[in-house]
C-alpha cells in the first residue's frame, strides 16, 4: 500500500489532485481529476457542516490527511465557499468568471449547462493551465474585516439614499416648505423636523420660539439663514398639499424619518469600528497620507489593497482592479 501512494502521480506544483467547485447558495457541485484527467471524484454537497465534512472525509479517503496536495479552483475569491476550501487545507487558485466561461464554452459548444459540467471545466483548465494562474493567499483577518465593513458600510449609504428620496418626493407633495428650507437630507436634523412638525399646519402652531430652540438643539442655527427659514416656516401653510394627501403623506414622511434615523445611527457604529481596525493597522499613516483619501477612503483603500502587495505587480495591475485602467 505504501509503494502505490509513493507512486501516485503528480501533476504541475507536485499536486496529486485537482478540485473544481461549481458554488450556489444551497449546494454546491465538485469534481475531483487525477492529473492524468481521470475523473476521481464527482459530488454534489449542502453547504452546511455535514455536507462539507463529508467532503473532507472523501478527499482524505483520495489523498491523504495532508490535503495541501490538492489544488482547487472556484470562480470566487472571497465568501463562505473559499473560506472552507481554506479550512480543508486545499491550495485554491480562483478562476476569473469570464474565463470560467470561455472554458465552459470550449468543453461544451452546444452552450448546455449544468453545475456538475461547470465544475469538471473549471477543474479540467486548472488542471491544464493553473500553473500559470495566480494562486490565492489566506486573507489578514483584520484586512478581511475591514473590507467587509467597507463594503458594508456602502451598502447602508446607498440604502440611506433610498429612503431620502422618497422622503423628499412625500415632501414635495404636501409639504413644500420642509425641502425650501433644508438643502441636505442626508443628515439627522432634516429628519428630526418632520418628525417634530410632521406638517405644515403643526409648524406654523409651534411659532418661532419653538423653531428657533429645534435649529439651536440641532446645531442648524445660523443668523444669516434664521430670517430666511423665519419667512419659509411662516408660510409653510399657504402652499402645501390637501388634508387626504397631507394625512397620508406625513405618516410616510414620518416612518421615512424614523427609519433615517435608525440607519444614521447603524453608520456611526460601522464608522467607529472602521476607525479602530484602520488605525490598528501598520499601514494606516501611508494610506491616510494619499491626496483626497481622508478618513472615510483611506480605509477603504487599505482593505481593498489587502495585505499581499506581491499580486498588484505594477500600478497598471491595480488600476485594473480599481476599475480604472484606460
Amino acid at each position: 500500500m505504501e509503494e502505490s501512494t509513493n507512486a501516485t502521480p503528480t501533476g504541475w506544483g507536485q499536486y496529486r489532485y485537482f478540485l473544481g467547485l461549481d458554488w450556489a447558495k444551497a449546494h454546491h457541485a465538485i469534481v475531483v481529476l487525477a492529473p492524468d484527467g481521470r475523473k476521481v471524484l464527482e459530488v454534489q454537497i449542502a453547504h452546511d457542516a455535514a455536507g462539507w465534512q463529508g467532503l473532507r472525509k472523501k478527499l482524505v479517503e483520495l489523498a491523504g490527511a495532508d490535503l495541501s496536495v490538492v489544488a482547487a479552483t472556484v470562480e470566487t475569491t472571497c465568501g463562505p465557499a473559499v473560506e472552507r476550501l481554506f479550512e480543508l487545507g486545499c491550495a485554491l487558485y480562483p478562476i476569473n468568471p469570464k474565463a470560467g466561461q470561455r472554458y465552459r464554452e470550449r468543453k461544451a459548444p452546444s452552450g448546455g449547462k449544468s453545475d456538475s459540467l461547470d465544475a469538471w471545466c473549471f477543474v479540467n483548465a486548472l488542471r491544464t493551465d493553473g500553473h500559470a494562474w495566480r494562486r490565492l493567499a489566506p486573507e489578514d483577518p483584520a484586512i478581511q474585516e475591514l473590507r467587509l465593513l467597507c463594503r458594508d458600510e456602502r451598502h447602508l449609504i446607498r440604502r440611506r439614499t433610498a429612503l431620502v428620496n422618497p422622503l423628499r418626493q412625500a415632501l414635495l407633495e404636501y409639504y413644500p416648505a420642509a425641502l425650501e428650507a433644508f438643502d441636505d437630507w442626508t443628515i439627522p436634523g432634516p429628519w428630526d423636523f418632520v418628525v417634530r412638525f410632521p406638517t405644515p399646519a403643526v409648524l406654523v402652531k409651534a411659532g418661532k420660539r419653538a423653531w428657533e430652540k429645534f435649529l439651536h438643539c440641532h446645531h442648524l442655527y445660523r443668523p444669516d439663514t434664521w430670517d430666511k427659514r423665519r419667512e419659509i416656516f411662516g408660510r409653510a401653510t399657504a402652499f402645501c398639499g390637501t388634508e387626504p394627501v397631507t394625512r397620508a403623506k406625513s405618516l410616510l414622511a414620518v416612518s421615512l424619518a424614523k427609519e433615517l434615523r435608525t440607519v444614521h445611527q447603524q453608520l456611526r457604529d460601522y464608522r467607529e469600528r472602521i476607525t479602530q481596525l484602520f488605525q490598528a493597522h501598520p499601514d494606516h499613516e501611508l494610506f491616510g497620507s494619499l491626496p483626497g483619501a481622508a478618513e472615510t477612503l483611506a480605509p477603504r483603500l487599505l482593505s481593498e489593497c489587502g495585505q499581499d502587495r506581491a499580486r498588484l505587480e505594477y500600478h497598471e495591475a491595480l488600476q485594473c482592479y480599481a476599475g480604472t485602467a484606460r
